[in-house]
């Protein structure tokens, strides 16, 4: 998945930025809200953290705008404030959730999956397509008994792929949903990825199947 991080202290931001890519998220940064409002506008995320004192802002602002121009991806509010009148306004504002500084990369992850769960309307963690198991939790696909493990952007992958049967992906969404911005990377990458979802795919109905100049897309076998 594809996140974006309001933040401007450099230390903090590369140690969220270094978290998030080992589990195969793409993480884009921004240290101020004109930034920040660049990246949004140009560029569709699953999530956005956002940090609330900001050198060229109040990122309360932002989530206002945010919000008041319908937006609906999560929202995410780092704070050093605590005080409980903080905290309600945070979430009137249109605060899916925050996480109080300092944080536990442990509880800002689990956070981060709860609010993505609760935006996608999911009440479980796992995903099933024809007959094939995905669960995030453990990384793993399970069919027949057989279990396969996936590395952080295989997982990443074929979450978009569950989450959307079906639908077709271009090589270029799925570099944009799966590396951030400051990485350099070929429409070659995706197809080794995709080549290595199909090895662990073999053998059960899921196939991700190659549409002539589009992209790909999961489909199942009759």
């Amino acid at each position: 998945m594809r996140f974006l991080l309001v933040e401007d202290n450099a230390q903090l931001a590369r140690a969220v930025c270094e978290r998030f890519a080992l589990d195969g998220h793409a993480v884009d940064h921004a240290a101020g809200l004109i930034d920040a409002s660049a990246f949004v506008d140009t560029t569709d995320y699953n999530l956005i953290l956002l940090d609330i004192m900001l050198p060229d802002g109040d990122g309360r602002d932002f989530l206002a705008r945010h919000r008041l121009a319908k937006n609906k991806t999560p929202v995410i509010v780092l704070t050093a404030r605590s005080q409980v009148s903080d905290r309600i306004t945070l979430l009137d504002l249109g605060a899916d959730d925050y996480v109080t500084k300092p944080f536990d990369f442990a509880e800002l992850e689990a956070r981060c999956r709860a609010v993505l769960r609760r935006q996608g309307g999911a009440a479980q963690n796992r995903l099933e397509f024809a007959g094939v198991i995905l669960d995030p939790q453990e990384a793993t696909l399970i069919a027949n008994d057989n279990i396969q493990n996936l590395r952080n952007r295989e997982l990443r992958l074929v979450e978009i792929f569950f989450a959307a049967p079906a639908q077709i992906f271009s090589k270029n969404h799925l570099i944009d949903r799966l590396f951030s911005l400051s990485e350099d990377v070929s429409e070659n990458a995706i197809e080794v990825y995709v080549g290595r979802i199909r090895k662990k795919l073999a053998g059960t109905r899921a196939e991700i199947e190659t549409v002539r100049s589009l992209g790909y897309r999961l489909v199942a076998r009759p």
